[in-house]
């Protein structure tokens, strides 16, 4: 590496004017990038981390302003730069991974189209052959298919793809700093892998330099030379890899190591840093089941889905052009399997296998195409998910999304989104009942009083994930399903949401479905595992020995590709 940076950043403080007076979200932060350097920047939200790299790249919010400090960029001092300069810069010499790929997609433009468009704007392809440039990026970041794919909305891809989408846009240009904030949310580990190993690869050909913002420790273990640790705005801690984790200073350093999940981690182990305005912490003493009934709650019969095929002559019109054989896509393909009453079982596999279809069949929110689902002693299959939703079954099969600032409506209080269910499915109609009920869904998922009086917009990650989990629990469910439900959360607020969806099994005695790229968190709160791959099922049995010892070829590459870090190996 060069010893003079191709960034640097000096003193750095930044505020916000907000209604309540002003907000300081950076004090002082001072840290540098060297030439061909992979530089981590770890911390819990609200730390710090993306304010750094919005002010770098001058997308800080109109309410924000850099009211100390400088950022130097190879020479030029970007804090003095006007937004054309900027937008030059932006994409050719330094580019950006965003955190949310779908509010950063445009949604009514083909997701090859607006890797075009970022190839044309800076003069790196011409009209003619951007469009193989395009489908070249894809094919890099792992995209099935790419052909067919280019055509494709943002809509019509997983989470993971329109990551991954974002990735080979951010990359399309070759810029030589990459400012990375957590580029890897929402996608499986062998892609994470591969997204992280292209990156890597990219730092090594062309002395790229990387600033990654990750939650992930493992992987910032795995891939960066030195971390940068974050805490209120300030730079609490700097350290090679090596050093950081074998001998680490800072207190908060510490706490966060303790609260990541490793192979060989166990459930009681993991250290909880609480959120703030979240002091109350629920007794984790548990109530083992008592496993009286444990007869099938689940049996899943040959299910199968399939969806519609875009023609890859269509040149990307919703319409065939002329009348040919209907081409579908099997999503899910033929899989079967059984769930035991208060059992936890993993579901695991790629982008694109056909976990989140498999989910959204069991809760009934989507049709099959054949097979059957026997719930609780009847086939809900015989209903369509419309009439299903007006039946007594619904309210024994819930569940918890993905996104918890996606599905909680904007503009209901916490209470109002805890309270739907009971007046919708429970028919509670008493304003008082309905209080005292929503307090003790709050008390039991370690939500305090005081937050249910907020809006999602003024609740943590973490708070957010509590009132999803409230509302799923809020009906008595038999069953509930969790789509990826600590993916966008700090290793610290993952370890109390882990802890307390433990208790709440235990406690309640449900049976989860639980939905997961991550194989170690997975390790840790189910006692057996699914693996897909393809819609088909490879793998499965108990989690310990499947995750410990593989025998299907997949799975093998599943687990080799999860990030940890041991400081032994170092």
């Amino acid at each position: 590496m060069d010893a003079q940076p191709i960034l640097r950043i000096d003193n750095l403080s930044v505020r916000f004017r907000t209604r309540n007076g002003t907000v300081d979200a950076l004090k002082g932060v001072s840290f540098s990038v060297a030439k061909g350097e992979v530089l981590g920047v770890v911390g819990e939200s609200g730390s710090g981390k993306s304010v750094t790299a919005f002010t770098v790249t001058g997308l800080l919010d109109q309410a924000g302003e850099a009211c100390a400090g400088t950022i130097n960029f190879d020479g030029m001092e970007l804090t003095k730069a006007n937004e054309a300069e900027l937008r030059e810069l932006r994409g050719r010499e330094f580019s950006m991974i965003f955190q949310n790929p779908r509010a950063a997609l445009n949604p009514i433009r083909p997701v090859g189209k607006q890797i075009e468009d970022v190839l044309i704007q800076h003069a790196q392809a011409t009209r003619q052959d951007a469009k193989a440039k395009a489908i070249s990026m894809l094919e890099k970041v792992k995209i099935v298919e790419p052909y067919l794919r280019y055509w494709s909305y943002p809509f019509e891809l997983s989470g993971g793809m329109c990551q991954r989408v974002m990735i080979a846009i951010a990359l399309a240009c070759e810029p030589r700093l990459l400012i990375a904030d957590e580029p890897t949310t929402g996608l499986d580990v062998t892609t994470q892998k591969a997204t992280m190993d292209l990156i890597r690869d990219l730092t090594r050909e062309q002395h790229l330099s990387v600033v990654l913002i990750t939650h992930d420790l493992g992987m910032a273990a795995a891939y960066c030379d030195r971390i940068v640790v974050m805490q209120k705005g300030e730079v609490v801690e700097t350290a090679a890899v090596r050093d950081l984790f074998t001998a680490p200073k800072h207190p908060y350093t510490k706490k966060l190591i303790a609260a990541s999940p490793g192979p060989s981690s166990k459930l009681d182990d993991l250290t909880a840093v609480l959120d703030d305005n979240t002091s109350h912490q629920p007794s984790m003493t548990r109530t083992i089941n008592s496993g009286a009934d444990t007869g099938h709650l689940l049996e899943v019969v040959d299910l199968v889905k399939e969806f519609p095929r875009r023609d890859v002559e269509m040149t990307g019109w919703a319409w065939p052009v002329k009348k040919r054989e209907a081409q579908v896509f099997r999503a899910v393909d033929g899989i079967s399997f059984v769930l035991k009453r208060g059992e936890s079982l993993g579901l695991v596999g790629e982008s694109g296998c056909g976990k989140s279809t498999t989910s959204s069949i069991l809760t009934r929110l989507m049709d099959p195409t054949s097979g059957d689902v026997i719930f609780d002693g009847a086939n809900v299959t015989s209903y369509s998910a419309q009439q299903f939703a007006r039946l007594p079954q619904r309210m024994k099969i819930q569940m918890v999304f993905q996104d918890p600032s996606d599905s909680l409506n904007p503009r209901f209080t916490a209470q109002d989104s805890i309270a739907e269910p009971l007046k919708r499915l429970l028919k509670m109609k008493g304003s008082k009942q309905i209080d005292i009920k929503v307090e003790e869904l709050a008390e039991k998922v370690g939500l305090e009083k005081a937050l249910l009086s907020r809006f999602p917009h003024q609740l943590s990650g973490g708070q957010k994930a509590r009132v999803g989990i409230a509302r799923a629990i809020a009906a008595d469910p038999l069953l509930l399903i969790l789509d990826e439900p600590t993916s966008a959360l700090d290793v610290s607020v993952q370890a109390v949401v882990l802890q307390l969806l433990d208790r709440l099994r235990c406690e309640l005695g449900m049976s989860y479905i639980f939905v997961s790229h991550d194989l170690n968190v997975v390790r840790l709160l189910c006692e057996r595992v699914i693996v897909m791959n393809r819609g088909r099922i490879v793998e499965d049995g108990l989690a310990d020995e499947v995750l410990s010892n593989p025998k299907d070829d997949y799975t093998r590459q599943l687990v080799s590709a999860i990030p940890h870090f041991e400081p032994g190996k170092l």
